[in-house]
């Protein structure tokens, strides 16, 4: 279902929802997936879930972010929930290397059994944005099987802060740096308010204490010079076990020069007064804690993905390590938290 405008279309007739009012953003009814004609920006998607039926409902947007986990609903109850999501060329990665994508604002209706929704779109330009500055493991990934961690993040915050992925497969300290499509482009997107999440260290397989040091300050300083938040964030675990049921220092994102990735940051963030994440020691605990055979559905499997890979996330994956970064967040009590949607224990 294509919908023009910059807001909405006309209202759909559905009998299974209630009225809404007229007043304010233009509602549609959404049935499987819509397409907005709408230009690059930041938009609330409002949403009322819910039908006749019983049903579970979610709403996944663009290069398959996931901006809303699936919602059950009683038969004949209806629910309000929001989001805000960034439109942009190409959809996913910034390089497009998987194709622009389509024009305006995709939505998909997601869960084990979606009902039609009301859905209203509104653009909201001056939002706080939170940049993702990172590699494959937390890209917006346009085709599956692979997910990253930032894909799903957007599920985890309310309306009101958009989620602006900007991580690329293969980019390390060294490339995100020195290649226009990446740093030099967003960069000057930052404006005063926004946060950008900096986990780069996967790819930098051959990068040296210092240069990675380096590397790390420069992006931090270039945040800053633009008026944002820097956030430092570890890079997730790859799923590689030794004998003794601990992940081996290739797991650890320890680099072939011998450099302890993780660690470094650690001490960039304490000498540099940087906020961190520490997504490597949770997503250690997590691994260690399930043990090598169950922790596999956090990964590639070819069981279910026809790939076995120790570094690429399931979608299964990509929801529990955003969860572990949201906690992070919370834990931390960034600005950011404020925005946060309440997590199970």
């Amino acid at each position: 279902m294509k919908i023009a405008g910059t807001a909405m279309a006309a209202v759909l007739a559905l009998g299974a929802l209630p009225a809404v009012a007229e007043a304010g953003p233009r509602w549609s009814v959404c049935t499987a997936t819509c397409s907005f004609d709408v230009p690059s920006g930041d938009y609330e998607i409002d949403v009322l879930l819910g039908g006749r039926d019983a049903g579970s409902t979610g709403l996944d947007v663009e290069a398959r972010r996931i901006a809303l986990a699936p919602v059950a609903t009683k038969p004949g109850q209806h629910v309000h929930r929001s989001v805000t999501v960034e439109v942009r060329t190409p959809e996913g990665m910034p390089s497009g290397e998987e194709g622009p994508g389509a024009p305006g604002l995709q939505v998909r209706l997601t869960g084990t059994a979606p009902q039609p929704v009301r859905i209203a779109v509104t653009p909201r330009p001056r939002v706080p944005r939170i940049f993702v500055i990172s590699d494959s493991t937390a890209a917006d990934w346009a085709n599956p099987p692979k997910n990253g961690w930032a894909q799903a993040l957007p599920g985890y915050f309310r309306a009101g802060v958009s989620v602006a992925n900007y991580a690329q497969s293969g980019a390390s300290t060294v490339s995100y740096l020195a290649d226009p499509r990446y740093f030099p482009r967003v960069r000057p997107m930052i404006r005063p308010g926004d946060t950008a999440l900096i986990q780069l260290a996967h790819n930098d397989k051959q990068t040296t204490e210092d240069v990675y040091r380096a590397n790390l300050a420069t992006l931090v300083d270039g945040v800053r010079a633009q008026g944002g938040a820097a956030v430092l964030v570890t890079p997730p675990v790859r799923h590689r076990f030794g004998a003794d049921g601990k992940l081996t220092p290739l797991g650890l994102v320890v680099n072939n020069l011998g450099v302890d990735l993780p660690a470094v940051m650690r001490d960039v963030a304490r000498l540099r007064k940087v906020p961190l994440l520490d997504l490597t020691a949770r997503s250690q605990a997590l691994l260690e804690g399930l043990g090598e055979t169950a922790s596999w559905p956090l990964y590639l499997t070819v069981e279910h993905d026809g790939v076995q890979d120790a570094s690429h996330l399931s979608r299964y994956g990509a929801e529990q390590f955003a969860s572990l970064v949201a906690r992070a967040v919370s834990e931390a009590r960034l600005p950011l938290s404020r925005f946060l949607r309440p997590q199970n224990p």
